[in-house]
């Protein structure tokens, strides 16, 4: 070995000379290449990794119809793949619990909780009857040598079904990677049909695992989206809630570590948690005193594993090289090879019947015609085939194809006793069948889109059933951290030095908050600035009022008043503060030096107070006592200089009279898409909301609930049928279904409990029984369609003011007495309006 002048090295092996870069440089290239195309990125053509196509064949091969040892498979596969049985195991194992290729039997892990499968030679499995319809056909495989060269391996799969979007796929390459999410298994089906009917279609993901997701930014399946997904939380009693899923990709344990951290953190504040999975998942978490269940499922969705973002990017192998694609790529890709592999099989097909109607038809000549006696005498063997070949010689022309020498010594192979067992109808009825056959080939060739549609559908029809979305589609609202995190830390305040934080415990206390929110500050010289909640921070000396910032707040509003330093006039103002630069600071008088703050008042429902102004007593004013009504003004910007109160010299200012709000009631909205409240005018106007209004909502399984407007409340779309403004004297008007004796009842009752986040049954208890109409207004009317079969149905309307008399939320109702009830409809009622809603 020899050193040159720099970072290289040479190495001599019988007089040749490698450079190092020039190894780096090429051998790094080839290691790259062979993990992205053999080990971490799947086949377009038939959705597989190496490893997987491997397994399939080899299982493929061992198939009797009954289960194998997974370490039989290994080692059968073992034959095909040159990377040790670990790897190969787990593949398995992954293929299996994906429950679609590979039928199992015995313990094989949990996705769910993370539980792993047990050792090989435990567990057994065999292709699924679904794998071997639309995997494997040897006839249309194209198969290349193994990498001993001992065995034949299919370079692709003939797969006719879009199992890369199906599975979904992952896996991590040198400089890139894949991430292609499972989709539902009959949506998959149905895209391809609507593909090849030329009508647009959208796929989404849908795991295994269930949960929510939010697929609005999902951007079918390619780099740069996103998808949304969240665990199934709903409320026990409440003290409890229970989480009913996992997202995709976590487990159990996971989630649990999660949310014990945020517990730690102190980002929620719960009592215990237990793990209670077991055919289902259900984790069952304990809240601490005086949290409620909405503001802990928020919280639950914002710090922990209960929410997860999942970014898609799927890239897979297209002629040897890899490909950023997306979700309708694949499955268009998937759809073309589908129909050429189809056209190949019909060809084959096609072929093979050709043949068949061929040889039969000269194989009835020859028996009929007694053609085999003309070789009797012959004594050669060549005599023999011009002995046939000249008996057929008349019929040649009904033949489709040229009579060669290999049909003349298939004929000399017919035994004696099947020419004696002849059976000429026989062979007419089936060259009959074989030629009805190759019409219909040929048919389906010729419309060879149609036959498509029917394979596509007839493999829905056969495995469809089971395979039913299991995650429910929604889109989820943006829940702020800040807003629903528990106020886990305390705020003290040294107003004369100019500090606040959370590590000042010999200062003022100020209040409870959370180390995410922001905190308002508003200084005597007229100077506010908001900052983030730390351990110690300095903001300016001579604090006045600190409070928690609270972004796009339209209802606190600020009164003050306060000194010009330049002219001695003060000034009033009333404004919000609804979006400012953190740390920035923002002069809220006209900015001249010397100008002070004389009153200050923050008012969370714009309160605009009475003070009384009392000047100095050696002012020129005749009165030196005035009240002032902050009433009066405007609420403007922060900016606005405000109005002029006096310019005498004030000596204080102290408040006479608590204001009331001079803000409207408050417009509240619900959204039914996901089921939560808001202002911004999303979904359904319930109405305007003072401080004691209340909402009621009707649920599926007949009961009721009063609430307050909360924007944290929250409102499962799934078991809520009706939600409005709550008004006391209001006459509900309710019909619901009795399982137990076929019925449906209709009643009538006022709401006589007024406790808030109580749900209160009003319909007989049993299995099956639900609420099917309700309605708030005066005069509400139904139509009952009823009968055997919906051509023959029958309408009747029913006005349930009429029909059922008020009485008490307990009672039972009055029987509709209609048979075979199939649909009952609430007819929109004229006094229904935004402040009035009666059904959405």
């Amino acid at each position: 070995m020899s050193k040159e002048n720099g970072p290289q090295q040479q190495y001599s092996d019988n007089q040749d000379s490698v450079m190092i870069g020039s190894m780096y440089e090429n051998w790094f290239l080839e290691y790259a290449s062979y993990v992205i195309l053999e080990r971490a990125v799947p086949a377009v053509s038939d959705g597989l990794k190496p490893v997987q196509r491997r397994i399939l064949h080899a299982m493929k091969e061992m198939d009797d119809g009954r289960f194998n040892k997974v370490a039989n498979v290994v080692g059968q596969t073992m034959q095909y793949h040159p990377h040790g049985d670990a790897s190969i195991s787990a593949a398995i194992v992954n293929l299996g619990q994906k429950d679609l290729l590979i039928e199992t039997q015995g313990n094989w892990g949990d996705e769910r909780t993370g539980d792993g499968a047990a050792a090989s030679r435990y567990i057994e499995a065999r292709l699924s009857k679904f794998a071997l319809e639309v995997a494997f056909n040897p006839k249309t495989t194209e198969w290349q040598l193994s990498y001993d060269g001992r065995k034949n391996e299919p370079l692709s799969l003939p797969m006719k079904f879009p199992l890369l979007l199906a599975q979904g796929a992952e896996g991590i390459a040198v400089g890139l990677s894949t991430k292609i999410l499972p989709h539902n298994f009959c949506e998959l089906l149905e895209a391809c049909i609507r593909h090849l009917k030329n009508k647009p279609f959208e796929l989404y993901p849908d795991f295994s695992t269930g949960g929510y997701v939010d697929v609005s930014n999902y951007n079918d399946g390619a780099r740069g989206g996103k998808v949304r997904v969240r665990a199934k939380i709903e409320d026990i009693d409440k003290k409890s809630v229970a989480i009913r899923s996992v997202p995709y990709g976590v487990t159990t344990s996971q989630l649990v570590d999660s949310i014990l951290k945020a517990n730690d953190s102190g980002k929620i504040k719960i009592k215990s948690i237990s793990d209670n999975t077991a055919a289902e998942v259900e984790l069952v978490v304990q809240l601490a005193t005086g949290i409620s269940t909405d503001q802990t499922i928020d919280a639950l969705y914002a710090f922990t594993d209960c929410e997860i973002s999942i970014s898609p990017n799927a890239c897979v192998i297209v002629e040897d090289k890899p490909h950023f694609v997306s979700a309708s790529d694949l499955l268009k890709q998937s759809v073309a090879d589908t129909k050429a592999l189809l056209l190949r099989e019909l060809q084959i097909k096609l072929s093979e019947l050709e043949e068949d109607w061929h040889f039969s038809s000269l194989e009835k000549i020859f028996i009929e015609k007694r053609i085999y006696r003309d070789i009797e005498e012959e004594t050669t063997w060549e005599g023999v085939l011009e002995a046939i070949d000249k008996g057929l010689k008349p019929y040649k022309k009904q033949f489709r194809r040229e009579i060669t020498q290999d049909d003349i010594v298939r004929l000399t192979e017919i035994r004696i006793k099947r020419i004696s067992k002849f059976d000429a109808f026989k062979a007419d009825e089936h060259i009959k069948g074989v030629n009805d056959a190759i019409g219909e080939v040929k048919n389906n060739i010729e419309h060879l889109n149609d036959y498509a549609i029917k394979y596509y559908e007839g493999i829905l029809k056969k495995y469809g059933k089971g395979r039913e979305r299991q995650t429910d589609i929604r889109l989820f609202e943006t829940i702020q951290a800040n807003v629903v995190a528990i106020a886990n830390v305390k705020l003290y305040v040294n107003r004369k030095e100019g500090f606040i934080g959370t590590g000042l415990k010999k200062d003022e206390y100020l209040f409870d908050c959370s180390d995410l929110d922001q905190i308002i500050v508003f200084r005597r010289n007229g100077t506010m600035q908001v900052t983030k909640v730390s351990d110690k921070n300095f903001i300016g000396k001579d604090i006045e009022h600190v409070d928690i910032f609270r972004k796009n707040d339209e209802r606190t509003t600020y009164n003050m008043i306060y000194l010009d330093g330049k002219t001695g006039i003060a000034f009033a103002k009333r404004f919000n503060v609804t979006g400012v630069t953190r740390d920035k600071e923002y002069d809220l008088t006209k900015g001249n030096p010397a100008s002070k703050v004389l009153y200050f008042s923050a008012n969370p429902n714009g309160e605009a107070e009475v003070v009384t102004i009392n000047l100095s007593p050696g002012s020129k004013a005749r009165v030196k006592n005035l009240d002032f009504s902050f009433e009066t003004l405007d609420i403007k910007n922060r900016s606005a200089g405000g109005n002029q109160v006096t310019k005498y010299p004030i000596k204080n200012i102290k408040l006479k009279e608590k204001g009331k709000s001079t803000l409207s009631a408050l417009k509240i909205w619900y959204d039914p898409n996901t089921g939560r409240l808001n202002k911004d005018e999303n979904g359904m106007l319930l109405g305007r909301f003072a401080d004691d209004d209340k909402i009621i909502a009707f649920y599926k399984d007949g009961s009721y609930e009063l609430t307050d407007f909360e924007l944290t409340n929250r409102y499962e779309t799934e078991y809520t049928l009706h939600i409005q403004k709550f008004h006391p004297e209001d006459v509900v008007s309710a019909v619901y279904y009795d399982a137990a004796s076929g019925q449906y009842y209709a009643k009538r009752f006022v709401v006589e409990t007024h406790t808030l986040k109580n749900k209160f049954s009003f319909i007989k208890e049993g299995t099956g029984n639900y609420l099917a109409t309700v309605s708030t207004a005066s005069e509400p009317n139904i139509i009952v369609r009823s009968g055997k079969k919906k051509s023959e149905w029958t309408e009747q309307q029913i006005a349930l003011s009429e029909f059922a008399e008020v009485t008490g939320w307990k009672a039972v109702g009055k029987k509709l007495g209609i048979a075979d009830v199939k649909e009952i409809t609430l007819i929109p009622n004229e006094e229904s309006s935004a402040e009035r809603p009666t059904l959405f």
